[in-house]
């Protein structure tokens, strides 16, 4: 029996998006295990915590039988040690992605030589989505609802508030 092929997308998601569960989707026709890792990233002031970012995370794709969601505070490459992962995927919306991307790729790969790193695009529909974007529009009250999937948006709506910090 081979290895399973393990896979690891790591992101802050706040919140995740449209954009990154396509993403997720594509993953799981690639790999046997897809393990999205949602970062504290404290260091970004993120919009929501992070075990609402878990949270939003796991009600995106509970349908996904290959999808494992947790939440770290460490290297990714050290993370993906500790999980079993040989492959980091990362997403490239547009060419002003590219070369940061390419750098985080080069970095990862120089601290273990046994990851590597795939890139995958985004339906075109939701090549313009990111996080940030949905954030102001959060802000002020926008609408997201063809932005985020179901199942954030009404959590984000249960919410009496956004926890700005």
């Amino acid at each position: 029996m081979t290895n399973p092929k393990i896979a690891l997308y790591p992101g802050t998601f706040d919140p995740i998006t449209n954009g990154h569960l396509d993403i997720i989707k594509r993953a799981c026709d690639l790999f046997d295990e897809v393990i999205v890792a949602v970062a504290d990233s404290r260091d970004k002031k993120p919009m929501f915590t992070l075990n609402e970012r878990v949270r939003m995370v796991k009600a995106s794709v509970e349908e996904l039988a290959n999808v494992r969601v947790v939440g770290f505070d460490n290297l990714t490459v050290d993370l993906a040690a500790s999980l079993e992962a040989k492959i980091i995927i990362r997403g490239l919306r547009a060419v002003s992605d590219f070369e940061y991307e390419l750098q985080l790729g080069y970095l990862n790969n120089s601290l273990d030589k046994s990851l590597e790193t795939v890139y995958l695009m985004p339906n075109l529909k939701h090549a313009f989505v990111s996080s940030s974007i949905v954030r102001n529009l959060l802000k002020f009250n926008g609408r997201t609802d063809h932005l985020l999937p179901e199942a954030v948006q009404a959590i984000i709506g249960e919410m009496r508030s956004c926890t700005l910090q």
